[in-house]
């Protein structure tokens, strides 16, 4: 059998390109690569801005899942089957916590079992500030100082010293805690230390990785603050009370809010409150989000002179990746500036 197989293959060989692969080794090279994949630990992500940091710290060993996909809010969302299964199969599940995803509270409890799940709600380092209630908010300072234990601070980091009169019971704190980059850094310190903890094998990747995105957080910190200064004096409506950590670190003033949560359609009511405080403030912007219904913010500024703009505090708009959150925050600056700069 050799004999009659050798000068077929001595054919096959010499009319073979120099560069394709042998035949005996796509099975091996497949092989590896199914190895690579099966390395990575099957993790599960919630939200769009969380997946971003969860992504950029697994660079180079796998790729998260992601819960709230699309332009799908977690204020209003259904889980899906396919979803269910990844949570029956995750080894590490992120979300933020009930405050914010309290559709996965109960599923968590039941197909989370297997998984460690990290609530990044309790990560140490974050600055936790209280649901401000109504629509029109007090008049306050550009960039108000916190006190702590130790003393004063500057204005741009006052707000990340630990503050024990904040009441961390889920609900009690405004939940949109990534709108601040130094949140962010409290996150992926978190991340990066679930992962180590679940995959111990891809540990220097993932800390390499923690280090790079601390860095490029940092960056975009300084980068946001230039974008935003000549226009953080200025007042502006938003459609619901989701900015206050940019607004906190940035020093910008948020006026109010046409309704405190997406899920509650507001009243007559309010909206005459929120259409009489854009009177009030004189000329002004009035930010709408891309998921939710832009009929109302137009009902806001009819009759007055501000001018409508969108803001995505949750990506709804954005493709998900390691780069995402990057893009949602200098998209949020970049639309704040556009729209108070010609007001």
């Amino acid at each position: 059998m050799k004999r009659a197989l050798g000068p077929a293959l001595k054919i096959l060989a010499l009319r073979m390109p120099a560069f394709t692969i042998p035949a005996l080794a796509i099975p091996a090279l497949l092989f590896a690569s199914t190895m690579r994949a099966a390395d990575a630990p099957v993790v599960v992500t919630s939200i769009k801005p969380i997946h971003s940091l969860v992504s950029a710290i697994m660079q180079g060993v796998g790729e998260p899942e992601l819960i709230v996909d699309g332009a799908a809010s977690p204020h209003t969302y259904n889980l899906k089957p396919s979803n269910a299964r990844a949570l029956q199969e995750a080894k590490v599940i992120f979300w933020v916590g009930p405050g914010l995803e309290a559709f996965l509270e109960k599923p968590l409890q039941a197909l989370g079992r297997d998984a460690s799940i990290a609530e990044l709600d309790n990560a140490p380092g974050l600055v936790k500030l209280p649901f401000r209630e109504g629509g029109a908010f007090e008049p306050h300072d550009d960039a108000p100082e916190h006190d702590s234990a130790s003393g004063q601070h500057d204005e741009a980091d006052a707000a990340h010293d630990a503050d024990p009169g904040h009441d961390s019971d889920h609900g009690a704190f405004d939940t949109h805690l990534w709108l601040d980059p130094m949140n962010a850094k409290a996150m992926a310190a978190m991340i990066t230390t679930t992962l180590v903890a679940a995959d111990p094998a891809n540990a220097l990747t993932y800390q390499g990785n923690a280090k790079a995105l601390d860095d490029r957080l940092d960056k975009l910190d300084t980068e946001i603050k230039g974008i935003v200064a000549p226009v953080k004096g200025k007042p502006f409506i938003v459609f619901h009370d989701a900015y206050q950590y940019f607004e906190h670190r940035y020093g910008i003033r948020v006026a109010g809010s046409i309704t405190v949560s997406p899920e509650t359609i507001p009243g007559a009511e309010r909206v005459s409150e929120i259409h009489r405080k854009v009177g009030e403030l004189g000329a002004t912007c009035v930010f709408a989000e891309p998921q939710f219904e832009p009929r109302l913010v137009n009902v806001v500024i009819e009759g007055t002179r501000a001018k409508s703009g969108v803001l995505d505090p949750e990506a709804a708009t954005l493709k998900a990746g390691p780069d995402l959150y990057f893009t949602l925050m200098r998209g949020i600056a970049d639309s704040m500036k556009d729209c108070l700069s010609s007001a």
